[in-house]
């Protein structure tokens, strides 16, 4: 009988600058308008929780998050185009929204690109719902990209339903 070693599942751990070249690596894989590395260090530097998740062969993916008052912002959530759909992307924003709650976020925003299906899909199935429009947001090759804005209200976990109005 042969047997096929399990691999372990990626590491999930906080962002730190030494991350970068992997995280530029793969933000220039993954986007035809990449964000550039000075926005990540920005990020960070200022205190952005950003999170990594991380295999034997390397960085598999990133998220970053702002918090302020009690509002969060996923600025940015990617996974390595090559490891895509094996659940590292729902992992990722669960592990941010899990960090805005513990900062006492009470909502989480986000924009996604109207063209990013696959993204709208995973933010709904989350329970992310989508609450505006940015028109004309993203460079894209032809102009600009509208941005769906999309939100998730965050509840005590503990409530089985919403009170009453």
């Amino acid at each position: 009988m042969n047997a096929v070693a399990a691999t372990p599942a990626p590491l999930l751990r906080p962002m730190h600058e030494g991350d970068l070249d992997a995280v530029m690596e793969i933000e220039l894989r993954a986007y035809p308008f990449p964000w550039t590395r000075g926005i990540f260090q920005d990020c960070l530097r200022a205190g952005y929780p950003g999170r990594v998740l991380v295999a034997a062969d390397g960085l598999v993916g990133y998220g970053l998050l702002s918090i302020a008052a009690d509002e969060a912002h996923v600025l940015n959530v990617c996974v390595d185009p090559h490891r895509q759909s094996h659940g590292f992307g729902r992992r990722l924003l669960r592990d941010l929204v899990r960090v805005a709650r513990q900062n006492g976020a009470a909502r989480v925003f986000l924009e996604v690109r109207p063209s990013n299906t696959s993204a709208i899909a995973l933010y709904h199935s989350e329970g992310f719902n989508e609450i505006g429009r940015r028109p004309r947001y993203y460079p894209a090759a032809a102009g600009r990209e509208d941005a769906l804005v999309m939100a998730m209200e965050l509840v005590d976990e503990d409530i089985v339903r919403m009170p009453p109005l």
